[in-house]
């Protein structure tokens, strides 16, 4: 049976661990990426604990600030997640040797 997760929780569980990995507080997060000083550290709190969602612009500033592609904070498993965050380290013409790699084993199958 398939089951589907809900992206907001997803995006609060992916954003921890980004914000964890780079080493920043939930205030310096929220600071960094633009949100009121004053607020900061709250907004993000709410976001990772998933009460509230963070807008498209909001959640594109955080992952700039974490240094992850946007897509990573939305990954739905960590395979994806893991294979989302190597590509985006890799320069573009390695991304379009890999990318083709791929497609043309996908088309053998």
């Amino acid at each position: 049976m398939l089951r589907f997760r809900d992206p907001s929780s997803i995006f609060s569980r992916r954003l921890r661990q980004a914000r964890e990995d780079a080493g920043l507080s939930q205030k310096e997060l929220g600071i960094l990426a633009g949100l009121d000083p004053f607020v900061a550290s709250t907004r993000i709190n709410r976001y990772e604990q998933d009460v509230h969602a963070a807008d498209l612009a909001t959640a594109s500033r955080l992952a700039k600030v974490l240094g992850v592609p946007l897509a990573y904070l939305y990954a739905d498993n960590e395979r994806l997640a893991r294979m989302i965050k190597a590509f985006s380290a890799l320069s573009a013409v390695e991304q379009d040797r890999l990318v083709k790699d791929i497609e043309s084993q996908s088309e053998t199958k």
